[in-house]
């Protein structure tokens, strides 16, 4: 069956820079992906200063992207997109978001989504009476409620905040961009990742400890905002910043990397990062702290391996055998192949596109029967 065009709105944190902001290889992986497809696509993005200095993709080569520099300049600009578009989507984290949340309802003629790149912050948020891009009013107005936390929260988002669907639209790998390559093994452990308050014990616990016992080993933390007081092992590398484009060759370039996930996705679980699989679609066994749901990514010890302790890295470290450790980044390259890629997930937002689009004309033939029926009656009434 042939898949319908689409025209998309996306109004994203930033597509154009990856600075701090692990939405940005999300956003491209989809985006090409849905671009590849025949879709119309349009992203627009809050011009930053944060990120107007560090733009490492300014124009992504697959559909339009634009910037705005406010909420006026936005509705004056990119108001009849809006309209025309099949579906307009918002994501979490823009810049006055529940302003930009409330004129997308009302201003689109076909549906609006929100895609929730952070559900279990959001949520957290929201409890605390923050609203800065989310109201609890907002939720139902939105058609479609995209996570990339699946499991229980998605039921947490219907039946507790009144969601009409939510629907789990998880992270990926562009398998494109991230895959093995020739590299020269220059690290025994790395990790790539933003600092955050609520992950940073875990890097003490599962990579800066273990440096420090393993001496002779070498190993490597890639990623920005970390505190400049911070004191690291002799035996690391650290990079303040790594664009997208070098993020393969880090992988590739690694024995095994570490994925660490932050604190409310652990509680909530099911919440794989994109690192988790741009990591394993590079073929690096991946080292994980444990979460509920992970088994449905991966299969642990065949496919991922788990760590709780300092003890179970070094374990992993010192004594897996080479060929053990080949097949484990073997098999989880295997299973994001067959489930995890960025084509996948594309497919995925075509289903619930189609699912939206046809629950609102099943809406609208029920509207007109009624109207028909009801005219009928007061036709044969007045008769």
């Amino acid at each position: 069956m042939t898949t319908p065009t689409y025209r998309y709105v996306f109004l994203g944190l930033s597509i154009t820079s990856s600075w701090g902001n692990g939405h940005a290889t999300t956003y491209r992986a989809l985006l090409r992906a849905l671009a590849s497809r025949g879709h119309h696509v349009l992203f627009l993005e809050r011009s930053l200063s944060i990120y107007d200095q560090h733009r490492d993709l300014p124009n992504p080569p697959y559909g339009t992207t634009e910037r705005y520099s406010s909420i006026p300049e936005l509705r004056d600009r990119f108001s009849r997109a809006v309209r025309e578009a099949d579906l307009v989507i918002v994501g979490s984290f823009v810049p006055e978001g529940a302003t930009v949340g409330a004129w997308i309802t009302e201003e689109a003629r076909g549906k609006a989504a929100f895609y929730d790149l952070d559900t279990p912050v959001t949520l957290g948020r929201l409890a605390h009476g923050d609203h800065a891009y989310l109201t609890p009013a907002l939720i139902p107005r939105y058609d479609l409620y995209l996570s990339a936390t699946g499991g229980p929260t998605l039921e947490r988002l219907e039946r507790g905040h009144g969601a009409v669907r939510a629907r789990a639209l998880y992270c990926a790998a562009d398998t494109d961009v991230y895959h093995p390559q020739p590299t020269p093994m220059r690290w025994d452990l790395g990790y790539l990742g933003t600092y955050s308050d609520d992950r940073q014990a875990a890097v003490e616990r599962l990579l800066l400890e273990p440096a420090r016992r393993m001496r002779r080993g070498r190993f490597a933390v890639a990623g920005a905002q970390y505190p400049t007081s911070l004191a690291w092992p002799e035996n690391l590398t650290r990079t303040e910043h790594l664009p997208p484009d070098e993020h393969r060759i880090f992988y590739n370039a690694q024995r095994f990397t570490l994925n660490l996930t932050r604190r409310a996705m652990v509680e909530s679980g099911w919440s794989p990062s994109a690192r988790l699989f741009e990591a394993a679609a590079c073929g690096t066994p991946v080292l994980s702290d444990t979460w509920p749901g992970i088994e449905t990514f991966f299969q642990p010890g065949e496919e991922i391996l788990l760590v709780r302790t300092p003890e179970d890295v070094l374990r992993k470290l010192r004594e897996m055998k080479e060929d053990k450790r080949l097949t484990v980044g073997q098999r989880a390259r295997q299973r994001v192949f067959a489930e995890h890629t960025a084509m996948h997930r594309a497919e995925a937002f075509e289903r619930y596109t189609r699912e939206v689009l046809d629950a609102g004309s099943r809406a609208r033939a029920r509207r007109d029967r009624d109207g028909q029926a009801a005219a009928a009656q007061v036709e044969s009434q007045s008769g």
